[in-house]
């Protein structure tokens, strides 16, 4: 077996554009040079653009990443409209049919390495702004690699093996056949890359009307994200108020909540990625699987528009279809994928820090950020005391529909409940079953003779 088909190299080579067959994957002496040719600061950030773009592919955050991973929770199914995603919402995979987030992700990582490791002294231009714009790399690689961790990495399966995922530093690098990493392995170098990228970005570099590159600020968002999902609660509790003492966010009020799906860069918008009509997905934008006449495969489970109140705008989200169907109108409006797709809104952040004051005792410090949301959104506001189902519950309206549900699940070793026969699963499924883990694509495994299969696969 040639070494040269594995696909975590294959992908980086081809993302550049370069013609090539299955036969002559190497990196031959003038792709390294076209590599080597990177001479700028304009040319960083015409390769941090592409790297951004990539991350809009239909396999990752333009249609698949979200939706896989909202369909494995309790609020929508698969309605077999087109076909698409009946495997993913009963969790029987096989390791053929999903190579989307895998392929994608390695490739967006491919193209940051290439930023990461240029030479700044060698680099045309001020030296301040290319180590920025290396540390939005930085950023776009943690994130990744946390994306990749969390649909592939076994550490929330009951006898898994520890693995997490390939941590890939170098694009091309001498390390063909990269084995899988320990989880605890993918996080201190997911944990690198954000503080090091905090570390060398200037916010004054950072364009705060335009929300589609990572911000100096984004490092810390996610970390408060990664840390929560590793219930690591000071460091969570610590990146959170990072974000928050910026002052550079605020919350949607209850007035502009489901209109503000509809806009870009807003500001609540930490991080988002850049859609319009030139890109015009069509059937693979998340509006048309979503809520589109033609396909529309996901539609919501007549349970999840329960979960609020009344007077919560959150439920404005929701409505019925002239064919009875219940859908997700209000975000992704735009059916053919015109809107900007949101990464981390400052939100999520607030209810990231309210599960980490809770989880350190802080009943208190938890009910004031969770009433930061209720009150914007005119839903009851809390007092007394919580629970963590209370913060759950929460997340589960504020994040409904944007890919968040089945990891808030697993990462708590809770279920995926039947209770519908409209879903794909036949029964409960117990937490720490083997399905909580996407497989290892069989691509990768038949080039890479150093890749371990996912449990149960």
């Amino acid at each position: 077996m040639k070494k040269l088909k594995n696909i975590l190299l294959a992908l980086g080579i081809l993302f550049l554009g370069f013609s090539c067959s299955t036969e002559d994957l190497d990196p031959t002496l003038e792709q390294i040079k076209d590599i080597s040719s990177i001479a700028s600061v304009e040319d960083l950030s015409g390769l941090l653009k592409g790297t951004v773009d990539r991350m809009t592919d239909a396999g990752y955050y333009g249609q698949s990443f979200i939706i896989t991973d909202e369909i494995r929770g309790d609020n929508v199914f698969p309605n077999g409209n087109s076909g698409r995603y009946q495997t993913q919402g009963s969790l029987e995979y096989i390791p053929s049919n999903n190579i989307g987030i895998w392929t994608d992700g390695y490739q967006v990582i491919a193209s940051a390495n290439i930023i990461i490791n240029a030479d700044p002294n060698e680099l045309e231009g001020e030296l301040n702004e290319i180590l920025h714009i290396q540390g939005q790399a930085k950023i776009i690689r943690a994130l990744v690699h946390f994306d990749l961790m969390r649909n592939y990495g076994q550490q929330y399966i009951n006898g898994g093996n520890g693995l997490g995922v390939p941590i890939v530093t170098e694009f091309a690098g001498d390390d063909l056949l990269p084995a899988r990493n320990t989880t605890n392995e993918v996080y201190a170098a997911i944990y690198a890359d954000l503080q090091d990228a905090f570390d060398m970005m200037n916010d004054q570099y950072d364009n705060r009307a335009n929300k589609t590159f990572p911000s100096k600020y984004t490092a810390k968002a996610i970390e408060s994200r990664v840390a929560v999902y590793n219930a690591e609660w000071s460091r969570a509790q610590s990146a959170a108020q990072q974000v928050i003492n910026s002052g550079l966010y605020t919350i949607i009020g209850a007035d502009n909540y489901v209109s503000s799906f509809a806009i870009d860069n807003t500001d609540n918008s930490i991080f988002e990625l850049a859609f319009d009509n030139v890109d015009n997905r069509g059937s693979n934008s998340l509006g048309f699987i979503y809520k589109g006449d033609v396909y529309g495969d996901i539609e919501v489970l007549p349970s999840t528009p329960e979960i609020y109140e009344e007077s919560d705008v959150r439920a404005g989200i929701i409505t019925v279809d002239a064919n009875g169907k219940i859908r997700n109108s209000g975000k992704y409006p735009e059916l053919n994928g015109y809107d900007n797709v949101n990464v981390i809104r400052y939100e999520e952040v607030i209810l990231n820090l309210a599960e980490a004051l809770f989880e350190q005792g802080d009943m208190a410090g938890a009910i004031t950020q969770l009433n930061e949301i209720t009150s914007n959104r005119g839903a009851s506001e809390y007092s007394g005391s919580i629970t963590k189902a209370d913060i759950l519950n929460e997340r589960r309206k504020e994040l409904l529909f944007e890919g968040f549900r089945f990891f808030d699940l697993s990462r708590n070793s809770m279920d995926i409940p039947k209770i519908s026969d409209l879903q794909n699963i036949t029964a409960t499924i117990t937490a720490g079953d083997h399905r909580y883990a996407l497989p290892i694509p069989i691509v990768e495994m038949d080039a890479n003779s150093n890749m371990v299969q996912n449990t149960g696969y």
